[in-house]
């Protein structure tokens, strides 16, 4: 009798990397980037490979690889919710071995911008470390009407230098936090949506194209939302700064069941100069802390009604 078993397995290719342009029909000079990093992770019959080193149902993951760049130039990559699907129903389809498959695409964020007042054809600007990243569970058992889709908005830097707020919080001996009516805010946005495979339809129509204007369209409005309210708001914690951006959305989009967002306090202290003659320091002068800082995450639903 076999010492061990196994439980589960996943394997394929990560960091698959890959630029394209994209060029308009009428016009070539004018063009479109995205820079992607694709990880594809396929599930199915793979146990003997695994406990009887036998490679006979192994797709090697450099395969994996050359098929995600083959159809990344063969099919429209806009947008990667429609790329994760077109590779999901690939993999699935093409060996019957593979039952499912995990699809995680990272979006770099290029920005076109102006030159001589006119915005540029085919030159374009790097937005700092943010990504969108889509991420797609599926498995062929279910149905192509079933699976997990998100999308996600991480590392959106953003910070204010006034309304924002807090006190009346729980205090004990162990708190040494003093309340404030004014200070800097600052986080690195992960906002994250979950999609409802109900209303979005079967992956065979995404992967057609059938919902690009509706990720398209949710995506500016979700980053919207995040900047305008975190702009606007006088905020009252973090917490319920969060909650109002996440409610927002479900009530843009309603083909979004669930919104969660992370937000790390990132910490900007005020410098005690009183020591220098007594130079008062109105809320100008401030110390970047790294670490620690507040990490804050919530998960929103949309109330449904009772019957």
């Amino acid at each position: 009798m076999s010492y061990s078993y196994l439980t589960d397995s996943t394997y394929g290719k990560d960091n698959v990397k890959f630029l394209k342009v994209k060029k308009d029909k009428s016009n070539p000079k004018l063009h479109e980037v995205m820079e992607a990093t694709v990880k594809v992770l396929l599930k199915g019959d793979f146990d003997i490979s695994y406990t009887e080193a036998d490679n006979t149902p192994i797709v090697p993951t450099d395969t994996v690889k050359n098929t995600i760049l083959i159809l990344a130039k063969q099919y429209d990559t806009w947008p990667t919710e429609k790329f994760a699907a077109k590779l999901a129903l690939h993999f699935t389809s093409k060996y019957s071995h593979v039952s499912g498959v995990t699809v995680e695409i990272y979006q770099d964020r290029w920005v076109k911008y102006n030159v001589d007042g006119k915005e540029s054809l085919h030159s374009f600007v790097h937005q700092g470390p943010e990504k969108k990243i889509v991420f797609l569970d599926y498995d062929e058992k279910n149905g192509p009407s079933n699976y997990l889709l998100t999308t996600s908005i991480k590392d959106l830097t953003v910070l204010k230098s006034t309304n924002s707020m807090f006190y009346g919080y729980n205090k004990c001996e162990y708190t040494t936090l003093k309340p404030t009516t004014d200070r800097i805010l600052s986080t690195d946005v992960f906002a994250l949506w979950e999609w409802n495979c109900s209303k979005l339809g079967c992956l065979k129509s995404i992967a057609q194209g059938a919902k690009d204007s509706t990720f398209d369209s949710v995506y500016v409005s979700a980053r919207d939302i995040t900047l305008d309210i975190f702009a606007k708001e006088n905020s009252a914690s973090v917490q319920a700064t969060m909650f109002n951006m996440a409610t927002a959305i479900l009530k843009k989009a309603p083909e979004v069941s669930y919104v969660t967002y992370e937000l790390p306090n990132k910490h900007y202290l005020l410098f005690d100069l009183k020591w220098f003659r007594g130079l008062e320091n109105d809320n100008e002068l401030f110390y970047p802390s790294p670490h620690p800082n507040g990490l804050i995450k919530c998960r929103v639903g949309r109330k449904t009604a009772k019957l």
